[in-house]
């Protein structure tokens, strides 16, 4: 989509426009104002939706978040934070460290289902006899050499 015009930039954004400005679409975008992550959206008479340059900048962040994979209720801690300019800045490592702890733990989990995989498959000779070394391990009676 085209950037709007300058002049047009100021004017209040429609539920497409925002969802455009901001790479948000607009299912999640309704979905972040349910939650609260925006604040009191204006509307029309109609009930149609206004977005400002500021809601768009703030799903811009939103969606940022998501991104490097934090919660919800994360982001809900950080968009206020963000808004919050009194805010310490010990809060926003607080929440960054835990979430990268968070995210070490969940690699670590993965990278040790991926080692009992590959075992099980160097394990599974793979060829049309019915014993399989895998399904033995699925369910739970594996030989203790396939761990």
């Amino acid at each position: 989509m085209a950037s709007l015009p300058e002049a047009a930039a100021a004017a209040p954004l429609n539920i497409g426009q925002a969802a455009s400005a901001s790479g948000v679409s607009a299912k999640m975008l309704r979905h972040y104002e349910a939650l609260g992550l925006l604040g009191k959206v204006r509307r029309t008479d109609s009930g149609y939706r206004q977005y400002t340059s500021a809601d768009v900048h703030t799903l811009r962040f939103i969606k940022r978040s998501r991104d490097l994979g934090f919660s919800m209720a994360e982001i809900a801690e950080l968009v206020n934070l963000w808004q919050n300019r009194r805010r310490a800045s010990a809060s926003v490592k607080r929440i960054a460290q835990q979430h990268l702890d968070d995210l070490a733990t969940r690699i670590e989990a993965m990278q040790a289902m991926q080692r009992s995989l590959q075992n099980l498959l160097h394990h599974c000779h793979g060829d049309e006899r019915p014993d399989c070394p895998i399904l033995d391990d699925l369910a739970g009676t594996g030989t203790p050499c396939c761990h």
